[in-house]
């Protein structure tokens, strides 16, 4: 009786169209001209777009651009490529901008459509939207990175926020962050975060190549351009074409090649060294510097209106000794990895000693000089417990340099929940409170797992 009802049921289309339309995931389906056919309810509340606006039209028409952005299996694609991607079926993270101009963020999983001979007619993409997921876990912090950043210091949550913010836009960003602080992964997380996601992210550290080849490295050259220069050769914007070209310490470009950089922005144009064929390609820029641009201008050694066209959005990240909360995280996180990497490390912990010196060290190296002190101490240590002496001697040197203090204040359990209830369970301002150091309320946290803020205490 059950199957002769679920057939009668699945034999009627309008009866699978209401199943579908009931779904919380958002579904479109489109030949393989990129032509919609069907578009659900959910896919309508999602997108902000109605189906009779949308139903019958090539995806760029009906949403002004591909709806995937550059992850498009239909962009730029050869056609075998293409159709195996497809047949195989894909799923990705893409930020779409609805109707009205709003950013969501979404899970896509796109399957193949085949006929009764097997062959591939079309695509079936089912869209799961996580925005509110995603905006809840950054207000309670629950967020412990965004991409390949890690961090859970409220001024790094504001940077992941600056991310997430950036994504439905196309805006020149300019990073400012000491060395070590991973300006290139924010910068990457941005790409990602975009609708270019699907094409590539090409860094190039302008200060790291000489003078006479960077250039030819950011523009491309001719053959015959100049000695050794064989072959034509494309540069970094045209194999960022579509995607994002990441400039580290921008400052260190001459100015001849500020000049040119300010005519691409202006333009989206450019010649090869050495030719005469203007080219143009679809990039955004992405600029870095470990010292305040605003200071390279006033001093002459920047020119001003690049300047204001690279820092249209300006990121600033944070040293790591304005976010110490983060050591114990990073910590965790670079001895996890460095075990995944080597399979033959026995996986270590930090003592609760050598923990305090990570603590209290004022880290001129930001993350990069922790990932470095990490890698030191996995190959002093030789049981499972990295201890002080197994830190680089910088470390170790810095603590007996430091002059003994009287005894420390007695922490007790009450005390410090109110102490964290009132900074809203910020360790550095409720060590402030206690009048202790912050390294010292760690150590009382490590031995004190269960203290928790008292709400309404």
């Amino acid at each position: 009786m059950a199957e002769a009802v679920s057939e009668k049921v699945l034999s009627d289309p309008y009866n699978l169209v209401r199943i579908l339309d009931n779904l919380t995931e958002g579904i479109i389906a489109h030949d393989m001209d990129r032509r919609i056919f069907f578009f659900n309810h959910a896919a309508e509340r999602i997108t902000g777009y109605d189906r009779n606006d949308v139903l019958y039209k090539d995806c760029r028409d009906a949403f002004g651009s591909p709806f995937c952005g550059e992850r498009c299996l239909f962009v730029t694609r050869p056609d075998a490529y293409r159709r195996n991607l497809i047949a195989e079926g894909v799923e990705y993270p893409v930020n779409i901008v609805t109707k009205d101009g709003e950013t969501r963020n979404i899970e896509m999983s796109v399957t193949p459509l085949r006929d009764e001979d097997d062959h591939v007619i079309g695509v079936l993409a089912l869209m799961n939207d996580v925005t509110e997921i995603l905006r809840y876990r950054f207000k309670v912090g629950e967020m412990s990175g965004f991409g390949n950043i890690i961090g859970q210091d409220h001024k790094m949550l504001q940077v992941f926020q600056q991310i997430r913010d950036l994504s439905g836009y196309d805006y020149p960003v300019h990073i400012y962050g000491e060395t070590g602080t991973g300006k290139e992964l924010v910068a990457e997380a941005i790409h990602n975060e975009s609708r270019r996601s699907g094409a590539p992210f090409v860094p190039i550290n302008c200060g790291a190549l000489p003078a006479g080849l960077i250039e030819s490295e950011i523009f491309g050259h001719v053959k015959g351009a100049f000695t050794g220069a064989v072959r034509d050769k494309k540069g970094r914007f045209e194999l960022a074409d579509s995607g994002t070209l990441f400039l580290d310490e921008i400052a260190e470009l001459s100015k001849d090649l500020q000049v040119k950089i300010l005519r691409f922005l202006q333009t989206g144009k450019f010649e090869r060294v050495g030719g005469e064929a203007t080219i143009s390609v679809n990039v955004r820029v992405v600029s870095a510097t470990n010292q305040e641009l605003k200071d390279a201008v006033q001093s002459g050694d920047f020119r001003e209106d690049l300047y204001y066209r690279l820092n249209v959005i300006p990121i600033n990240l944070p040293p790591l000794r304005e976010r110490k909360n983060d050591i114990p995280l990073l910590t965790d996180y670079f001895l996890d990895r460095f075990t995944r990497e080597n399979s033959g490390i026995t996986p270590r912990s930090v003592s609760r000693d050598a923990m305090s010196l990570l603590m209290d060290y004022h880290w001129p190296g930001n993350v990069r000089q922790l990932q470095n002190v990490l890698q030191y101490a996995i190959v002093k240590s030789v049981g499972k417990i990295i201890r002080p002496p197994h830190l680089p001697p910088e470390l170790r040197s810095e603590e007996e340099k430091r002059p003994k203090k009287g005894p420390s204040r007695k922490l007790d359990e009450r005390a410090v929940r109110r102490a964290l209830e009132k900074t809203g369970g910020n360790k550095v301002r409720a060590a402030r409170l206690l009048g202790v150091g912050r390294a010292t309320l760690y150590r009382f946290l490590v031995d004190h797992p269960d203290v928790t803020p008292e709400i309404g205490d």
